[in-house]
């Protein structure tokens, strides 16, 4: 018997090793093809400019293919469900954010998908203010002006927003209550539309994330009355927040982060968080996201995981007290 053990011990250990040779090649040549990022959202609005440039740099930096794709529609949540139905390899991944993952839940009501299991949180990369812009032109010229427009004439003054439920409408609504004014809230479909209309003075106001918006305001084209975070935007600096605005404790802004797929393994998770945290070290990185009006912030997926199970369970009071509903 002795001598049969010991041969067949060396024969299970080299089947052990053989068993668990895949998954350390798996890890070492990751990634060994192109990676997809979807996108939710239509092109040219906040979290695509974020998101083409987390691909851009990626690939730039670290010689991976992260190649866009934009699958938008239905307040985010159509790309959203593409990733989670991907094959949890860590080759599909997706720029999510509060308004389809936080907002969009509590919003629909009968998604068949839940963030806070079906996705694994890989990077948080910004978070942004929501900005109240008008156009250049715009008899407005503070938010005071507004406020005493629409105190004067309620439901007349008007302000475009990407959708109904999106954060950013969520934040004008908040901020509708604390001024205890009553302004007409114009539904686009997307960031683009409500720039459009609101350069072209067909709503009187444009409430927007701040990356959409601030190429327009960098050129003189929009005229930024405030800023919804409690602290001024560093790409912004000369623009108030709601808060010192008169209206204390004000405070709304949004996060932009990757997330896979439930089940995507553990060490792929890791990786591509330590390469996006690289990436937010650089001084170069974070000159490009403060250029499109985002503030840079890592976070450890397990950080990440927990800012997205607070919101969840914050907005839900909030989306339900504003009434807001799918159209």
């Amino acid at each position: 018997m002795k001598k049969w053990i010991a041969p067949l011990t060396v024969v299970a250990t080299l089947l052990g090793g053989a068993a668990s040779a895949p998954s350390y090649a798996q890890t070492a040549a990751y990634p060994s093809k192109p990676i997809r990022l979807v996108i939710p959202f239509p092109p040219g609005g906040g979290t695509d400019i974020l998101s083409r440039l987390v691909a851009s740099k990626l690939t730039e930096n670290f010689q991976w293919t992260v190649v866009p794709d934009n699958k938008a529609g239905a307040g985010g949540t159509i790309g959203i469900a593409e990733a989670i139905k991907a094959a949890p390899t860590g080759y599909d991944m997706v720029m999510g954010q509060k308004d389809n993952l936080v907002v969009a839940p509590w919003l629909y009501g009968n998604l068949p998908w839940d963030p806070t299991k079906d996705l694994v949180p890989v990077a948080h990369v910004a978070y942004t203010p929501v900005v109240i812009a008008t156009a250049a032109n715009s008899r407005f010229k503070t938010l005071a002006d507004v406020v005493a427009a629409a105190k004067a004439a309620p439901d007349t003054i008007t302000y475009g927003s990407p959708g109904n439920g999106t954060t950013i409408h969520l934040a004008g609504n908040l901020f509708e209550k604390a001024a205890k004014v009553d302004i007409r809230h114009i539904p686009y479909k997307g960031s683009n539309p409500a720039l459009m209309d609101a350069l072209a003075g067909n709503v009187d106001l444009l409430v927007s994330s701040v990356p959409s918006a601030i190429a327009q305001i960098k050129a003189g084209k929009l005229r930024a009355l405030a800023v919804t975070s409690a602290a001024r935007s560093t790409s912004l600096p000369d623009v108030p927040t709601v808060a010192e605005s008169g209206y204390k404790d004000f405070d709304v802004s949004t996060w932009y982060g990757l997330f896979m797929p439930a089940g995507t393994p553990a060490n792929v998770v890791t990786l591509m968080n330590s390469k996006v945290n690289e990436l937010l070290a650089k001084p170069e990185f974070k000159e490009a996201i403060h250029a499109q009006g985002a503030e840079p912030q890592a976070m450890k997926p397990e950080q990440f995981g927990n800012l997205l199970k607070a919101d969840y369970a914050k907005w839900k009071g909030i989306v339900q007290a504003s009434g807001a509903k799918v159209e």
